[in-house]
C-alpha cells in the first residue's frame, strides 16, 4: 500500500510571448529554495529550435498556495560542446536535490549533444551560479556485461542524505534510466541488454557514490558506481518504460518516489512527432535500509492528464512530475503539462479512518484556473 494522493490545484507558469527563450515551451522544473529561504522553480525553457535553457522564477504564493512565479533569468544555458550537436543543443529537464551535509544543491540535468541524451551534473550553494562536474562517467563494474556509458540516459535524481550502499558505507545515491536501444543513431545497431536484464523496456537503476569521497571531493559524484535495477515497467500504465520523478521523499513508510509511467506508442528516436503516449504519474515506496528494493508501487496511477493543458501542447496527454517543496507543512508537487507549461498538485498522505481499498485521487482542476497566455495543440 502507498498511502499517498496528488490533488490537481492548478497552473503556475506559461510561456511568456514576450521571451524568446520560452517560445516552444516551459516545462518540467527543478526546486529549490535561497539561502534566504525564498521558494524557487528551475524550469525548462525551450527556444525556438528545441534548444533548451534551465531558468530561475521564484515561486508566489497565496495563502501558502502557489499561484505563479516571477521570472529572474537564465542560469543554465547549452555553452559546453558536449551539451550542443550539429542540429540540436540542450540542457534539459534538471532535477534538483539540497544535501545538507554537502551545503550544496545537486543538479542532474541532460546534455542534449552530439550523441543524444547524457546525464550530467552541477552543484550549486545559491540556485544562481552553477558549477558543473560534468557529463556522469558510470564506472566499469565486472558481471555486467555492458558500459552504462554508452546508452542515453534520463531522468536522474538523488537522494537527500547519504543511504546504505551495497557495502553498507554511507552513500549517496542516485537513481536514473539508461535506454538500451542504439539504433535511433546507429541504424541496425538494436538493443544491447546487460547482463540479468531480459526486459528491453527503461526503468529505473540506482548507482552509488560512498559519502566520504564525494564530501572529499564534489567531482565524485560524477563518477557512481555500483549499478543495479531497482525497478522495470509491471502495470498498463506503465507499458512502454517508467523513469523517476522528484527526488526521494523521506516518509514513514519509507522513500516515497513520484514516478512517471508512458503507455501508448512513441516512434523511434526523440522526436516527438508521431507520438500518440500518455505520461502519467506513479508512486513507490523504496526501502530505507536498502534504497534499491521496492517495497510497495501504486497499481494504477495516482495523476493522469485530465485538463486542457494536461492534454494539449507540444506533446499531448502528458503529466511528468519533477519537483515537491514544502510550504507551511504541506508538500506541493510541481510538473510538466503537456511539454509546454507547469502546474502544482498538493501531495497528501492518506490519514487513517480513511479506506485504503485504492490510493488514487484526482481532483479537477479548480474552477477558474489561469489560462495560458497562448495555446499550441499538436492534437
Amino acid at each position: 500500500m502507498v498511502p499517498y494522493t496528488m490533488t490537481r490545484l492548478g497552473l503556475v507558469m506559461a510561456p511568456d510571448p514576450a521571451e524568446p527563450f520560452e517560445a516552444e515551451g516551459v516545462l518540467n522544473p527543478a526546486s529549490g529554495r535561497a539561502p534566504d529561504g525564498r521558494l524557487y522553480l528551475l524550469p525548462r525553457m525551450v527556444a525556438p529550435g528545441n534548444v533548451s535553457r534551465v531558468g530561475l522564477a521564484a515561486v508566489e504564493l497565496r495563502d501558502g498556495v502557489p499561484i505563479g512565479v516571477r521570472r529572474e533569468g537564465v542560469v543554465l544555458a547549452p555553452d559546453e560542446g558536449w551539451e550542443r550537436g550539429l542540429h540540436n543543443a540542450g540542457v534539459e529537464d534538471p532535477r534538483t536535490t539540497w544535501v545538507p551535509r554537502l551545503g550544496r544543491h545537486l543538479m542532474t540535468y541532460v546534455a542534449y549533444g552530439p550523441l543524444g541524451p547524457r546525464l550530467a551534473l552541477a552543484v550549486s550553494a545559491d540556485l544562481r551560479t552553477w558549477q558543473r562536474l560534468g557529463p556522469v562517467q558510470f564506472a566499469y563494474q565486472p558481471g555486467l556485461d555492458t558500459d552504462l556509458n554508452l546508452f542515453p540516459n534520463k531522468d536522474a535524481v538523488f537522494f537527500p542524505e547519504p543511504v546504505p550502499g551495497p557495502d553498507g558505507r554511507p552513500s549517496y545515491a542516485m537513481l536514473h534510466r539508461p535506454m538500451w536501444d542504439l539504433g535511433w543513431f546507429r541504424p541496425g545497431e538494436g538493443v544491447h541488454l546487460p547482463a540479468g536484464v531480459a526486459d528491453e523496456r527503461p526503468g529505473i537503476w540506482i548507482s552509488y557514490v560512498p559519502a566520504a569521497e564525494a564530501e572529499a571531493d564534489l567531482g565524485a559524484l560524477a563518477r557512481p558506481r555500483a549499478h543495479r535495477c531497482v525497478a522495470l515497467p509491471q502495470f498498463d500504465y506503465e507499458a512502454l518504460k517508467i523513469g523517476a520523478g522528484p527526488p526521494p521523499v523521506r516518509v514513514p513508510e519509507g522513500w516515497l518516489l513520484i514516478h512517471h509511467g508512458v503507455a501508448g506508442y512513441i516512434p523511434p528516436g526523440f522526436d516527438p512527432v508521431g507520438q500518440r503516449a500518455t505520461y502519467t504519474a506513479g508512486a513507490m515506496l523504496l526501502d530505507p535500509e536498502d534504497p534499491g528494493r521496492v517495497l510497495d508501487r501504486t497499481p494504477e496511477p495516482v495523476f493522469v492528464p485530465e485538463t486542457d493543458d494536461e492534454r494539449h501542447g507540444t506533446v499531448s496527454n502528458v503529466v511528468f512530475p519533477t519537483a515537491i517543496e514544502e510550504v507551511d507543512g504541506v508538500r506541493y508537487v510541481f510538473y510538466g503539462m503537456a511539454d509546454a507549461r507547469i502546474g502544482v498538485a498538493r501531495l497528501d498522505r492518506v490519514t487513517e479512518g480513511v479506506s485504503h481499498e485504492t490510493p488514487i485521487r484526482i481532483a479537477r482542476q479548480r474552477a477558474g484556473a489561469e489560462r495560458p497566455a497562448a495555446e499550441r495543440s499538436t492534437g
